[in-house]
């Protein structure tokens, strides 16, 4: 019979929103503050989806799978008080269309965005990295009645791709199947060699 000391082992106190651990790189030509990942308020962990195709069959359907999409990727940064983050990313977005003129500066325009989760005992759990492009940076809306508060904005992304690692082993999945993806996100994209998967005693190694 379970009971709440059964409970309390297997879920060891959850993971807490508030510990995270944001950074992003932007591409060369961009200078952006270390201290951008002090100034992150919050973020997402990123969203992407795999939809359903519908193919008829005799008054049937067949679920197949479609492309996978990625989500938008938001952060939320106070102001910091020389606006150099956020001047950084105006500037970004500046070098991939000017604001003058139908021109973009940046051969390469993406970056890297990153999301750690940290646990409760200040170690890295599990990262995100994203290859990033800078969407939206939000107004700030300024008034003489607005007291005890300090700025914030927020800056949109387009996502390209993104690719997880848990920290110390790439592993997605363990016991007895166990799959290892042996791929590394950094900003100059995917890297990495295959699929490691054992399910029961069958193992199967896919390269890409």
């Amino acid at each position: 019979m379970s009971t709440i000391s059964n409970f309390s082992s297997k879920f060891r106190g959850g993971v807490r929103p508030n510990l995270f651990n944001c950074s992003i790189t932007p591409p060369t030509g961009v200078m952006l503050s270390n201290d951008f990942s002090f100034h992150c308020k919050g973020t997402s962990m990123p969203a992407s989806s795999v939809p359903a195709i519908d193919v008829n069959y005799l008054g049937r359907q067949l679920k197949v799978p479609g492309d996978r999409t990625y989500a938008d990727w938001t952060v939320t940064v106070y102001n910091d008080v020389d606006m150099s983050i956020r001047h950084a990313f105006e500037g970004w977005m500046n070098l991939i269309q000017n604001h003058g003129a139908n021109y973009q500066a940046l051969d390469n325009p993406y970056g890297q965005g990153t999301v750690t989760q940290i646990s409760r005992k200040g170690e890295a759990v599990s990262s995100y990295f994203m290859e990033i492009m800078p969407t939206e940076v939000a107004a700030i809306d300024v008034a003489w009645d607005s007291n005890d508060a300090v700025e914030e904005y927020t800056v949109n992304f387009a996502v390209n791709y993104w690719v997880t690692k848990n920290t110390g082993a790439n592993t997605t999945m363990s016991g007895e199947d166990a799959l290892s993806w042996h791929i590394r996100g950094d900003k100059n994209g995917v890297t990495g060699g295959g699929i490691d998967a054992k399910i029961g005693k069958l193992r199967a190694i896919i390269g890409v």
